[in-house]
């Protein structure tokens, strides 16, 4: 899913939206360069909030290595970039599990730099994933929601068709605080032709 026909253009429609803070940027497979502005997204999170669970940000070879199995599995990594060349946000999808018989399930994962918040990059992201995965084969996708993350987060997946099927209560404990974990899914297409 490395291909240009993921690449879309927004640019800010005019003088009113600049003055309201609508940012101006690109949405593209994501490649080598961005590794560590994609490492530089997730870091804050894991730092400064309860969105993850992670405790220590994980370096730019982790990032290598997890956008390296994500095209070699055939599922889509995309990056949101402004006009300066920065990530803003990010999205792929992996497998749910890792046995054979969960093929057809892949989790998704969504970061955008806080400020980049509401001007509709997080739903072009996570569209892009969720159709991409789609489009390679899978049937199901699974989010994996903790209670500390911005009811923002929850609302983006709900406007794109995940419900919540389950919660793990006290399953994290960051920042001095229990967190709960709740289970989102979204039914991708009914005809998986395996066994």
């Amino acid at each position: 899913m490395t291909d240009g026909d993921i690449t879309s253009h927004h640019a800010s429609p005019g003088p009113a939206a600049a003055a309201a803070g609508t940012l101006p940027y690109t949405v593209r497979a994501a490649t080598e360069d961005d590794l560590d502005g994609i490492a530089d997204v997730y870091a804050y999170y894991v730092r400064e909030s309860t969105a993850t669970l992670e405790e220590v940000p994980p370096g730019v070879e982790f990032w290598r290595e997890r956008m390296a199995s994500t095209y070699a599995e055939g599922w889509p990594f995309v990056v949101a970039v402004d006009d300066a060349g920065r990530v803003v946000g990010w999205a792929y999808v992996g497998w749910w599990r890792p046995r054979p018989a969960y093929r057809f399930t892949v989790e998704t994962s969504i970061y955008l730099l806080p400020e980049t918040a509401g001007q509709g990059i997080g739903g072009e992201l996570l569209g892009r994933v969720v159709e991409g995965a789609a489009a390679a084969g899978a049937r199901e996708a699974v989010a994996v929601i903790s209670s500390g993350a911005s009811p923002a987060s929850r609302r983006l997946h709900e406007r794109l068709g995940f419900r919540e099927i389950g919660r793990l209560t006290d399953v994290g404990y960051k920042h001095g605080q229990w967190l709960d974990t709740a289970i989102l899914q979204k039914h991708l297409r009914a005809d998986a032709d395996e066994a």
